[in-house]
């Protein structure tokens, strides 16, 4: 089950929502009530199986108690041996990490392997920065409940917004009174309406009538309207998720911030990094870039100090690009945005000596323009569009081959109510064109279109031959094969 993914998900929470809505009215939502809410969301939650090897299935749940305690006994550990050495912080920072390590590489070295659960990268994080604030004693030691609600605060867990202990901490065990708990029901509401009309308004009408488009072709032209229509789909896609995971906080008393500010209003690089996905920007600006900064600073590893900062940017981007992922394509990303941070860094102090920037309507129209683009490119790099085949926008399957008859169902993803064609080949051969125009509730129930998509013939004359025959199902004028084709027939 993926949080805020579909309508049958918020019917659920109202299980958990109504009551609290009821407790709050009479300044009884505390604590105690948020604990046992998430603690039964989770053991929902993470019912599904996981394949540790082919043959070993293990459900979710018990890979995130076992995370859970394993994060504990590293926190622990660390605080109390006391004499925090450097070596100790990063072998703590390394075990940290272990898990989130496993559940990207075990399938590259294991084929099949499965390891991790939903929101492992973010929980992670906020691991990651109890150890950080006990390495610089600005925390004390949480406690096993502490730390659990942290980590595990169920509307943040599978995609955000990264808080930080210091801030939680003074949050979720204060006792609310009604009119503070009507204060925050305010807030929620408000972010549930942005939420719905980002993610299942906006995203959803870009995906269906732009994104899927552009990415069925691939032309030059196509690859460049999906980069934008990309770009605004997951800006309104996860906005509306952020949106839901803090209304949902609201209403529990935590005041998780903002992840999104205006992000596409930026006039430079940076300042689209203090706008987009701001949690997750800032968690690498204190942790990877300041502490980068600061080490090579008191260590004086370079002659120039612009070099600790570019060096930094690629760090800290380099890391980030890996912490969505080890393909490729998000290891690029993050040295793409390393070479746009660096440049307008080298560009940036040129400018304060020669103040060449004018401060127009004009010049920061034009700042917001190159600054989208340049946003824009980055974020179809992370796509991992480039270099990618065309989608198809059809879908169809084969069920049934047989020498009395053929019959299957096929359906355009563009054209939900539109009759699609079916090609018939016996091997190289053409054989002939069904029409996928037959009524079947089945297929309205599950949504594909009017349900007149289904095809049914007696099976032609012409393979009826003794001899077995490779028959393939293609959309009409396409390449493309239904599912389950091709079929091997051999009939008297």
């Amino acid at each position: 089950m993926i949080p805020y993914a579909d309508f049958t998900y918020f019917g659920l929470l109202l299980y958990a929502v109504v009551p609290t809505l009821i407790l709050g009215v009479f300044g009884r939502a505390g604590w105690r009530w948020a604990l046992f809410v998430t603690a039964v969301v989770l053991i929902i939650q993470y019912q599904g199986l996981l394949n540790i090897r082919s043959d070993f299935p293990v459900r979710e749940i018990w890979i995130v108690i076992g995370f859970a305690a394993w994060q504990w006994a590293t926190v622990r550990a660390f605080a109390s041996a006391g004499a925090r050495g450097a070596w100790l912080f990063y072998a703590t920072v390394g075990a940290s990490l272990l898990p989130l390590a496993a559940t990207k590489f075990l399938p590259v070295i294991s084929p099949g392997s499965q390891f991790g659960f939903l929101g492992i990268s973010y929980i992670t994080f906020r691991a990651l920065d109890i150890v950080f604030c006990l390495r610089d004693k600005v925390i004390s030691v949480p406690g096993t409940v502490d730390l659990f609600m942290f980590l595990f605060f169920f509307p943040t867990t599978s995609s955000g917004p990264i808080d930080r202990y210091r801030r939680f901490a003074s949050d979720w065990r204060k006792t609310r009174t009604r009119a503070e708990f009507l204060v925050d029901l305010d807030g929620a509401v408000h972010r549930i309406f942005r939420g719905f009309f980002y993610k299942f308004i906006l995203a959803a009408l870009i995906k269906q009538y732009w994104l899927d488009r552009a990415a069925s072709s691939g032309s030059f032209g196509a690859l460049l309207s999906y980069m934008y229509a990309y770009s605004l789909y997951l800006f309104f896609d996860f906005a509306g998720y952020s949106a839901f995971a803090i209304a949902l906080s609201y209403v529990f008393g935590v005041h998780t911030p903002e992840n999104f500010d205006r992000p596409f209003l930026a006039r430079n690089i940076r300042d689209f990094w203090n706008r987009w996905h701001i949690t997750l920007s800032f968690w690498f600006r204190d942790h990877v870039y300041m502490r980068f900064l600061l080490a090579a600073t008191r260590g004086q590893w370079f002659a120039n100090k612009h070099t600790a900062a570019i060096l930094g940017y690629f760090l800290a981007f380099g890391l980030m690009g890996l912490w969505h992922g080890i393909e490729p394509h998000y290891i690029v990303y993050g040295l793409y945005q390393g070479i746009l941070l660096s440049a307008f860094h080298i560009f940036s102090t040129w400018d304060k000596k020669h103040r060449y920037r004018p401060d127009g309507l004009l010049s920061r129209a034009l700042a917001v323009f190159l600054t989208f683009n340049f946003v824009c490119f980055g974020l179809l790099i992370f796509s991992g569009r480039i270099g990618a085949p065309p989608l198809s926008h059809h879908a169809g399957e084969v069920e049934l081959v047989a020498c009395y008859g053929i019959s299957g169902w096929a359906w355009d993803n563009y054209q939900p109510k539109a009759k699609v064609n079916v090609d018939l080949w016996d091997g190289e051969h053409y054989l002939m064109t069904i029409p996928a125009n037959q009524f079947r509730q089945d297929l309205a129930d599950a949504g594909y279109g009017n349900g007149q998509h289904g095809f049914r013939i007696a099976t032609p004359l012409l393979v009826k031959d003794g001899h077995s025959h490779e028959i393939h199902f293609r959309i009409a004028g396409t390449k493309q094969e239904l599912t389950n084709s091709p079929q091997v027939i051999a009939c008297p």
